[in-house]
């Protein structure tokens, strides 16, 4: 038996920058955090299937549409591995919530098989399979903080921003990445200079990186969602916190706390005014 740890992740920029082919073309400095999933896979010779998925959470699929369930049945047909096995996904990271938690659950299934048959496989083995099949997977697989382009699956690790807390706010709203990029517009999507946040990650300037946070798909995902993201942000922003920004497609929005102190006391006055929101505290990873 393997059990995984999988970080969920935050974008400090996300940028759409053009189109490639069917997929857009961004620039995303992204960091992981340590909200995570975790992801145990067991061999079970008496199972009538090969992949047996199973999760705490009910309403996650648990067949061919779920990306742990895809890596796994990509791993086992390139490595022409027989055995049956069970996986369970325990999951924290909230879904379709724009913090990658099924890219990251897909990624620690790739390295948990890895392990689990010993075989010498390095990471960028693994994100070369990870890659077809969802963008973030190759970050999820690396970690840490990174430079991401192309469609996502390019990695360039970078320094790690400055150690701080990290609010998340869910409202417990699916997000479809897919429509969100499908009704993506350049023509009202912000300008972002990406090279402004690695320098200020590369100068360790914690009030320039909040400063800087920025994501230009916001501005579909809250008209999808009207007053549900600007709500969140408003509250946060009003209450002392350093950055506030959405994470990839949404709906989740983060916020970067640089005390102890303040981060307790923001996240239980979030806890109190969204109570019927997902609402977690925790630090970065990068």
């Amino acid at each position: 038996m393997i059990r995984v740890k999988a970080p969920a992740k935050i974008n400090l920029s996300l940028s759409v920058i053009g189109k490639l082919g069917a997929f857009h073309e961004v620039e995303m400095v992204m960091t992981t955090i340590d909200l995570s999933d975790y992801i145990t896979i067991t061999k079970t010779p008496d199972a009538t299937k090969q992949i047996t998925l199973k999760s705490n959470a009910p309403t996650l699929p648990t067949g061919p549409t779920n990306l742990v369930y895809q890596a796994a049945e990509m791993f086992l047909k390139k490595y022409e591995i027989t055995d049956k096995i069970e996986i369970f996904i325990e999951k924290n990271i909230p879904i379709s919530g724009g913090l990658a938690g099924g890219s990251t659950d897909a990624a620690a299934t790739f390295k948990g098989l890895r392990d689990l048959f010993e075989l010498e496989l390095s990471n960028e083995n693994l994100c070369e399979m990870g890659a077809k099949i969802g963008s973030d997977i190759p970050f999820c697989i690396i970690g840490g903080t990174a430079l991401a382009t192309g469609r996502g699956e390019i990695i360039t690790p970078i320094k790690s921003p400055p150690k701080c807390w990290v609010i998340i706010i869910n409202p417990r709203i699916s997000v479809s990445t897919r429509e969100v990029y499908g009704a993506f517009s350049f023509a009202e999507a912000d300008k972002i200079d990406t090279q402004l946040m690695l320098n200020a990650i590369e100068n360790e300037n914690f009030d320039e990186i909040c400063a800087l946070l920025a994501n230009n798909l916001e501005h579909v995902t809250k008209k999808m969602l009207p007053n549900v993201i600007d709500e969140i942000q408003a509250e946060l922003r009003g209450n002392g916190a350093n950055g506030v920004r959405m994470s990839g497609s949404g709906a989740t929005v983060f916020a970067l706390v640089y005390t102890e102190k303040k981060a307790n006391q923001l996240y239980s006055h979030m806890k109190k005014t969204f109570s019927s929101y997902t609402v977690h505290l925790t630090r970065m990873l990068g």
